[in-house]
């Protein structure tokens, strides 16, 4: 079956949302006008004014009467955690995303303690396990599941360097809106310890997170193992 195409308004967006993300519109900006957005797109108004609206919704831009549409930078999204070393921000730095386990479908009672639906469990969840390193540092191990629920070949895509929020945002329309999590100091243990490299009862982060989006009844979970000797955690949730 094929995947319904992505409505106009929503590949504005992407194309917009791409050119703050890569600095091409930089923080301060105008971005074109509606009717230059228009022309240049080929697209109704309406249909502009729509993605627009989803950037300003998205903390991209703000729109000001009589100005425009001035861009705020790349926001810290919403239940997305950023990284600032020492002495570098985490877009000066080297990112890269190891697939431990390969996206599959597996039954759940229950996501790192959080209570999950009947519906839930009877669908059962996408299980996914990835290592994640910053100049070949690993900084993140996390475990994901994800309601197996119209989700079409999920579990044959590649997330290989590549993000999960955006490709549930690419794909299937699915954006993260907010969120609860709760953060544990613990040792490592021997699998953490393979994977970041650390010795015996290193100290590590864990967050455990409900991950609540624009699609309803629909949250993801993730447990996420954190090595902060080098880097700190920041962002909004």
């Amino acid at each position: 079956m094929a995947l319904k195409e992505a409505p106009q308004y929503r590949k504005l967006y992407e194309k917009l949302r791409k050119l703050i993300e890569n600095g091409t519109y930089a923080r301060g900006d105008l971005l074109p006008s509606e009717n230059e957005l228009c022309a240049a797109h080929h697209l109704t108004r309406p249909t502009v004014r729509k993605a627009l609206d989803m950037l300003v919704n998205d903390r991209f831009i703000i729109r000001h009467q009589g100005k425009g549409s001035i861009v705020q930078g790349q926001p810290k999204g919403i239940g997305i955690l950023s990284l600032s070393g020492t002495t570098s921000a985490i877009g000066q730095d080297k990112l890269t995303t190891h697939i431990i386990v390969k996206p599959n479908i597996r039954s759940w009672e229950q996501a790192f303690g959080y209570e999950i639906s009947e519906q839930d469990k009877s669908l059962g969840c996408i299980h996914i396990e990835r290592l994640r390193l910053i100049n070949d540092i690993p900084v993140f191990y996390d475990i994901t599941l994800i309601p197996n629920l119209n989700l079409t070949r999920f579990t044959s895509r590649s997330f290989e360097n590549k993000s999960l929020f955006e490709i549930l945002r690419k794909h299937y329309q699915i954006q993260v809106k907010g969120g609860e999590q709760k953060i544990l100091a613990i040792k490592a243990d021997e699998r953490i310890q393979e994977h970041f490299r650390v010795k015996r009862n290193h100290p590590i982060l864990r967050l455990d997170r409900k991950m609540e989006t624009n699609r309803a009844g629909f949250s993801f979970y993730s447990q996420i193992y954190c090595n902060t000797m080098d880097y700190s955690l920041i962002g909004r949730f």
